[in-house]
């Protein structure tokens, strides 16, 4: 029941985020976009998969190779840095289309990723599902740091629009902040909670060993 909830729960926080006339305008303030990427990410994504992860609706133990851990980090890094591209930036802004493809996007590959770590709970991949969190954790960091400590806005002015007390360096320095602050962590916290149930679990043993 609890896992319901959680799916029902996430699911409407989306739409809301979604739907939203405020979010909505804050495709053009930086800040406004980064939080609702990782509130897709590293919120929604997550709870997602853990709610999906074990029951009859996981589709990772049925599809090994599309939820192969490291390829699925890679997909989440591809995806995450190719629509924080300048252009991809730009395009999102101005077409509402874009912007949908874009969030979509962003839950699909993080989707795939988290079940790819945590789907089924199967011991075999766990140090795959490690690292690819650990990878992920390790480039979200980067893009937070680069976007943060860049001397000059990355993008144009009107992309970071921001509240009215921001200017666009500002604004893009508060959403590098927020990845690094949230993005970089969440992820970093999956690799350590299956890095932790690897170990408790102790060593494996080859079949038919003895005890």
């Amino acid at each position: 029941m609890r896992r319901v909830i959680a799916f029902a729960a996430v699911l409407v926080v989306l739409v809301l985020a979604w739907t939203n006339a405020s979010f909505l305008d804050e495709r053009l303030a930086f800040s406004g976009h980064m939080a609702l990427h990782l509130l897709v990410v590293a919120v929604a994504a997550p709870v997602l998969a853990f709610a999906l992860a074990g029951t009859s609706f996981d589709p990772s133990p049925r599809l090994p190779r599309l939820f192969a851990p490291l390829p699925a980090s890679v997909l989440e890094l591809a995806v995450v840095w190719g629509w924080h591209a300048p252009a991809a930036r730009e395009a999102v802004a101005l077409s509402g289309a874009v912007f949908a493809l874009e969030q979509a996007g962003f839950l699909l590959a993080g989707l795939v990723l988290w079940l790819a770590a945590f789907g089924g709970w199967r011991r075999e991949p766990m140090a795959g599902g490690i690292v690819a969190l650990l990878l992920t954790s390790m480039h979200m960091t980067l893009l937070g740091a680069l976007l943060t400590l860049a001397p000059r806005p990355l993008y144009a002015p009107w992309l970071c629009l921001g509240g009215s007390a921001l200017g666009p360096l500002a604004d893009q320095q508060t959403g590098g902040i927020l990845m690094l602050a949230v993005g970089g962590a969440v992820y970093l916290a999956g690799g350590l909670t299956l890095a932790a149930r690897l170990l408790a679990e102790g060593p494996l043993r080859p079949e038919g060993g003895t005890e």
